[in-house]
């Protein structure tokens, strides 16, 4: 996709900017913009590659590793972590827009105590779905 960074980046700091209602789990005020980083992406990416090679659709990845291993993995040093998944959005808009209607996604999206964030989308032409989405967000120690 192109500018993919980008595009991601600035649809989640819009929602972060404005602050929102994330139903059950409660209301969010304007937060501080997420930054980009590297070693989230590269969980997040492998969590995505993972689930479209395996075809399957599940924060638990096939081999029984949870988002902390998969994090941990990547040498980010944590002390707070969230991550959202979604499968068969075709854009940043539409799995963005998604995970803003769902509570528990929409409140890891708008947690004030997130700083980072790294967001991959792999496609397979083979699986049940065409798009599959991770996003790895926390805040360093």
């Amino acid at each position: 996709m192109p500018d993919f960074q980008a595009s991601l980046l600035a649809r989640l700091n819009q929602y972060r900017a404005a602050g929102a209602s994330c139903g059950s789990a409660g209301s969010f005020a304007p937060a501080q913009a997420l930054a980009w980083n590297d070693r989230l992406l590269q969980a997040a990416s492998g969590h995505s590659q993972d689930m479209a090679s395996r075809n399957y659709f599940s924060h638990t990845s096939a081999d029984g590793r949870t988002m902390v291993d998969r994090i941990n993995a990547t040498g980010y040093a944590w002390r707070s972590l969230g991550e959202n998944i979604a499968a068969g959005y075709p854009s940043v808009n539409a799995v963005v827009d998604g995970w803003m209607a769902s509570d528990g996604h929409c409140a890891n999206i708008m947690n004030p105590g997130f700083r980072d964030v790294g967001v991959a989308c792999v496609t397979s032409t083979t699986s049940t779905y065409r798009t599959y989405w991770a996003m790895d967000a926390g805040a360093q120690r």
